[in-house]
């Protein structure tokens, strides 16, 4: 590939796009154009008030809007997703044509049943308690501090946890029960991603577990490259661990050149 892609980046729940500025701050001095959208009902402060529409948002809604702003762009593009981020660029891959694809904690498609204690014990707070799906949710802070944040320094994850802005129940749903759900949202056609991959998982991640990310790289099309980063959580914004990510995501962008 002699052009440089651009890199398109996808937060995940909860999330903004804020979370990717060290990292494309990162990638944009070795020039590269970065774009790092917002999902819908995402695009507000913390304080803010919750977007009325929020809770009636699926995750075909968050693809949808991405995929129509990915048709608007020329060139190469290399889809990069964090958690939801990670399971909304393989539904976009699914349906166009990247120059690559990098998941990061990805969550697990349709494809994917994520039985493990972990996802368990950090949603139950929100999923033990009837209706969720029908609510726009805020992140509870022991979710966030057990499963999210879990091996961030204390005041890096207070920093982001107050930035978290509301989640719509429904997606949580869909991406929790999407493999036993008759609808499948989150269904991925692994037979139509055409593009190389990197996987990047944390060894103590407890929402989007390692298997998680191997039953993903096993699903995706050669070739993948696959890591796992030792004593990590699902976080993967902070230092050193954003530094160990850039790298990987450096040199699988290097072979994408070289290909």
């Amino acid at each position: 590939m002699a052009e440089k892609p651009l890199l398109y980046f996808i937060h995940g729940m909860w999330a903004q796009p804020r979370i990717w500025d060290a990292v494309r701050a990162h990638f944009e001095a070795n020039g590269y154009q970065t774009r790092a959208p917002a999902l819908p009902g995402h695009d507000i402060s913390p304080s803010d008030p919750v977007p009325p529409a929020l809770a009636d948002l699926s995750v075909t809604d968050y693809v949808a809007a991405l995929e129509a702003d990915l048709r608007e762009i020329e060139g190469p593009v290399v889809l990069i997703g964090h958690s939801l981020g990670g399971l909304i660029a393989q539904m976009l891959a699914d349906r166009l044509s990247p120059a690559g694809l990098v998941l990061l904690a990805p969550g697990p498609s349709a494809d994917i049943l994520p039985l493990a204690w972990g996802p368990i014990r950090t949603c139950w707070p929100i999923m033990s308690r009837w209706g969720f799906w029908d609510e726009a949710l805020p992140l509870p802070r022991e979710v966030a501090f057990y499963g999210v944040f879990n091996g961030v320094p204390a005041d890096v994850a207070e920093l982001e946890y107050g930035q978290a802005v509301y989640e719509s129940g429904k997606v949580l749903a869909e991406v929790a029960f999407g493999a036993v759900s008759l609808a499948r949202r989150t269904k991925v056609n692994y037979d139509h991603i055409r593009c190389p991959s990197l996987v990047v998982v944390g060894t103590q991640d407890r929402i989007t577990p390692a298997s998680v990310g191997r039953a993903t790289a096993r699903r995706l099309p050669r070739p993948v490259q696959y890591c796992e980063l030792d004593d990590t959580g699902h976080w993967l914004f902070h230092l050193p661990v954003r530094d160990k990510v850039t790298g990987l995501i450096d040199a699988f962008l290097a072979s994408l050149q070289t290909a």
